[in-house]
């Protein structure tokens, strides 16, 4: 249809083929969202807004110009004539409605503050109003689009459309701009450029009197937020999804009260960075989730660690299923040797949190040994909350920091020295008594502390509270040599190390020959050669310095012999192994006799019996420590293994 010049300032020459892109495109969006996993945020529920939105005015566009098209209907027809008005004024309502769903989408991601938030979303609301208002107005009163009832043509009108056009994009690029600094700026500049390609098509319209592209340009904008924002792809090898998507599942499932199994692979040897699951792992993962489950949802944690969740109400036979794949696995593991450990068992609503099943796995792996097949039971779940539980009161102590903590006890257990034939040194022992579990013993907190960071802050609570006592038991004519102290090897890494260590020592008034640290050896270059440095400052302070837990794990003589510790702490599995044969006690004589000749004292730690005793008393023993002279006692009972001067 040729338009009349005035006709095409307001709609311009119209092919509906550019409208039927955006149809088959919204359509293309809606098939990708249904086929591929998306977090169910409130931002997605904005996307799809605005997709529904756009997918709308393009059907609606395309129904108006195809009456406009046709005049000869127009014609004399006050009633079709009016529907062209409702079509077209709807159409513009909608196209503003998504500039308003824009501006809340941009608020909602940018997580800016809900002061600023509201008062944005309020100008958008006003600017929205004032739009509609306005090419309402004008479309009634004939100033804006005009049809003649008698030759059915349009005869012209102003383009009101594009003055609220203009103002929203001007007030959108005013938002980009604001929220700058609350989105990186990669996908800032992405939703950036985008908009100016779209402003770009749309006035470029206009010059050249086109209008097929109109809804285009508001559909351009939402494939930046489906690339940036919603696109959650899986793993084309192994059809997996990441831990984000995992949360979002359970919490959704929670949500809609539907109970759910779960399965989690872990493969120790590929868990770490630049590993990747071999090829027949991939290969069985894909065939057992497509084959056994129904609507089974896999997600790879790491590198090394596959979870499954299926909805159990369509898995109702998973039990037997869940056999056929452990046998499987055995199978598997019988071939390639690869370790494995398989954590299985259904959801616990009212037991665990939907975000909690990462950590409970992972809770779980780390009680369980390599090839081993566990299913998740409710006393899992119990020790997985009692150590939060400790988890949470060891990041208060951590950041309380306050030397005199009441949650963290002094036990110690007295050292009995052969030479003099008293008990005049100790091994101070950490313990947590906590409101809810009551005494903690290190076994259970150590490991989390070391991890977390937050060990040096637990050995300077101790440290301090020896000290305290120490002081006091000089002050009532106690004897004996001193008290040891157990150390990370983690904090030595901290450069204030040597320097907490003294000045705890000297704000309690404490010669530094009344400490001794426990140290674990070093197993790469780096730590030996800092923990060599350590031990030299202190040193200088009078502190002495015992290799602890020796013959246990990973030994180095060479190195051992190269740093200046005073005593060597065989542990009790050598005393056990000298217990056993000839040869094995042979082994541990002169292994302890070579330290005694380089001047090192030995100290056997876990000697329950006479017979213990009597055979590391034959094993150039200097020290004696274990059960059969006392358990582990609180720090002030310690005064009565010493002896008082007169």
């Amino acid at each position: 249809m040729n338009l009349p010049l005035l006709a095409q300032t307001v709609i311009g020459n119209y092919s509906r083929m550019g409208d039927l892109a955006v149809v088959a495109t919204c359509i293309i969006i809606f098939v990708l969202l249904m086929c591929s996993y998306v977090v169910r945020s409130k931002s997605f529920h904005i996307f799809v807004f605005i997709v529904c939105l756009v997918f709308f005015a393009a059907i609606i566009n395309i129904g108006a110009n195809s009456i406009i098209n046709h005049p000869e209907l127009l014609k004399g027809n006050p009633y079709l004539i009016g529907l062209v008005y409702i079509l077209r004024t709807l159409y513009h309502f909608i196209l503003f409605d998504v500039f308003f769903a824009f501006t809340l989408y941009a608020v909602v991601v940018s997580e800016m503050a809900k002061k600023q938030g509201r008062i944005i979303a309020i100008l958008a609301t006003v600017l929205f109003g004032l739009a509609i208002a306005i090419d309402i107005v004008l479309t009634m009163t004939g100033v804006g689009f005009k049809i003649s009832p008698e030759t059915g043509e349009i005869v012209g009108g102003s383009n009101v459309f594009m003055i609220g056009y203009t103002a929203y994009m001007i007030f959108l690029g005013f938002l980009l701009f604001k929220i700058r600094k609350l989105i990186y700026k990669r996908v800032l500049w992405g939703f950036f450029l985008t908009m100016i390609l779209s402003a770009i098509i749309r006035y470029g319209q206009m010059i050249i009197k086109e209008s097929s592209l109109t809804t285009l340009t508001f559909l351009l904008p939402t494939l930046p937020m489906l690339y940036f924002m919603h696109v959650n792809p899986y793993n084309l090898t192994t059809g997996t999804l990441d831990n984000k998507a995992m949360e979002d599942m359970t919490k959704n499932l929670y949500a809609k009260e539907k109970s759910f199994i779960i399965m989690s692979l872990t493969l120790p040897d590929y868990v770490g960075e630049g590993k990747t699951l071999p090829e027949v792992m991939k290969v069985q993962t894909r065939r057992f989730t497509k084959e056994y489950f129904r609507d089974g949802t896999l997600f790879q944690i790491g590198n090394g660690q596959i979870i499954m969740i299926a909805r159990k109400d369509k898995n109702p036979d998973y039990n037997e299923w869940m056999k056929t794949i452990l046998g499987a696995f055995q199978e598997q593991y019988a071939i390639h040797k690869m370790p494995y450990k398989i954590v299985y068992g259904e959801s616990f609503e009212n037991l665990i949190n939907h975000n909690e099943y990462l950590s409970l796995i992972e809770s779980i792996n780390n009680d369980i040994t390599d090839n081993t097949m566990h299913r998740i039971s409710k006393v899992d779940i119990y020790h997985y909350k009692e150590d939060e539980y400790i988890l949470e009161q060891l990041e208060d102590i951590y950041k309380t920091a306050d030397l005199n903590d009441p949650r963290v006890l002094v036990y110690c257990q007295p050292v009995f020295n052969i030479q003099t034939k008293r008990f005049d040194t100790a091994e101070a022992l950490m313990r947590l008594s906590l409101p809810q579990t009551g005494i903690v013993n290190p076994g259970e907190f150590i490991p989390f502390a070391e991890k977390r960071g937050y060990i040096h802050v637990l050995t300077k609570i101790i440290l301090n509270k020896t000290c305290q006592t120490i002081k006091r038991f000089m002050e009532e004519g106690h004897e004996f040599l001193r008290v040891s102290v157990n150390v990370s090897t983690v904090e030595l890494k901290d450069d204030n190390f040597c320097r907490d260590i003294n000045r705890i020592l000297y704000e309690n008034g404490i010669p530094g020959n009344k400490i001794a640290l426990e140290l674990t050896e070093s197993q790469t270059e780096e730590d030996f050669l800092l923990m060599k440095k350590r031990i030299e400052v202190l040193h200088e302070e009078g502190i002495q310095f015992y290799l602890d837990d020796f013959g246990t794990g990973y030994s180095n003589m060479e190195r051992i012999l190269e740093l200046p510790f005073d005593i060597i702490k065989f542990d009790r599995s050598m005393v056990i192994a000298s217990g056993q044969d000839q040869r094995s006690e042979h082994i541990v004589e002169k292994l302890a006799k070579m330290f005694s000749d380089f001047n090192y004292r030995v100290l056997y730690e876990g000697v329950e019996t006479n017979t213990d005793e009597d055979r590391c008393l034959g094993m150039s023993a200097t020290y004696l420590q274990g059960f059969k002279y006392s358990k582990p006692i609180p720090i002030d009972q310690l005064s009565s293994f010493f002896t008082r001067a007169n």
